[in-house]
């Protein structure tokens, strides 16, 4: 793969283009878009707040933004007229997309990608388009530059949509309820996937929140439903996302200061190499895990815990 500035790889790939509020962002990751040139361009746009002084305009700017096509495209829109929250506006998206496409790649309107993720989401859609063990291709790479193995890529038993590929097959089994599932049924099948008891405890909290409809969002469910049908990711071992949204404005990623938000972009080189072994890399899972529920700081604050509760203990016998 020789890949430039002046010759950018073009996609086979029909992408889902997800916008909201954001026309800074939108600009950025559309002006990749339109390198790439998918010859199908779906875009699809939650409706405004009501509430919200001046997002109606800037939901307007986006959808222009996102529409400026200048290439031989079929462009497909979903335009909401009303707000609908992040859970219901991008699950119903992606099944719109999926309903017109056997695959595809989605990108939100602040993951920018580096050129050739769109190389490596048409080459890993073929290989992988009837292995069900495989459920996403992610673009995006949280391990600050540990790599594992050789390959250009591993497994991972995480969902990472920042970015990300996927096909009908898998998202057909989507449930944003996750109906099928109670909380006793969760807490026995998570120690079978993560051996970390905080890491479970996490999860089966996280499961709770969703069940009771206290988390707006779409892609915790799809994780679930990947742990619960042992299915695998594809995690690059070099970064071609990078999340240009955190801070003010967004709708999750508060944080400026998070250190996901920006990593750099590492563009793929030469030729894209596959893992021998078909299994996940635990040790990059909980990596990413142990920050993202500050696991050590828990396990400190449990044994101070602990410390204290026999230190009462010994002096109320005494």
């Amino acid at each position: 793969m020789s890949i430039s500035q002046s010759n950018p790889y073009q996609t086979q790939s029909a992408v889902l283009f997800v916008v909201f509020n954001r026309p800074d962002t939108t600009r950025r990751v559309f002006e990749e878009i339109r390198q790439a040139q998918p010859p199908r361009l779906y875009i699809a746009a939650d409706g405004p707040r009501k509430d919200r002084e001046g997002e109606e305009e800037r939901c307007m700017e986006a959808r222009q933004i996102a529409q400026a096509i200048d290439w031989p495209c079929q462009v497909f829109t979903l335009f909401r007229a009303t707000n609908m929250g992040c859970k219901d506006a991008v699950s119903s998206a992606v099944t719109w997309f999926f309903e017109n496409e056997e695959e595809g790649i989605i990108l939100e309107d602040d993951c920018l990608p580096d050129n050739s993720f769109f190389h490596f989401c048409d080459t890993l859609l073929a290989l992988y388009r009837t292995d069900t063990r495989v459920s996403i291709i992610s673009g995006c790479n949280l391990q600050y530059g540990q790599k594992y193995g050789t390959a250009t890529y591993y497994f991972s038993n995480l969902t990472h949509i920042w970015g990300w590929a996927s096909w009908r097959r898998v998202w057909k089994d989507y449930d944003k309820e996750l109906a099928r599932y109670d909380t006793e049924q969760v807490k026995l099948a998570l120690p079978k996937i993560f051996a970390e008891p905080l890491v479970n405890e996490t999860w089966l909290h996280i499961f709770k929140e969703l069940k009771a409809g206290k988390i707006d969002t779409w892609d915790y469910q799809l994780t679930f439903l990947d742990f619960f049908n042992n299915r695998l990711s594809i995690i690059p071992n070099q970064n071609l996302i990078c999340n240009i949204g955190f801070g003010e404005g967004a709708t999750h990623t508060l944080s400026a200061e998070n250190p996901n938000s920006n990593i750099p972009l590492q563009p793929l080189t030469g030729a894209i190499t596959h893992p021998l072994f078909i299994l996940p890399q635990k040790d990059a899972d909980s990596r990413t895990l142990f920050q993202d529920f500050d696991v050590e700081k828990r396990k400190r604050r449990n044994k101070r815990l602990s410390a204290r509760i026999k230190r009462w203990w010994k002096s109320a016998k005494s």
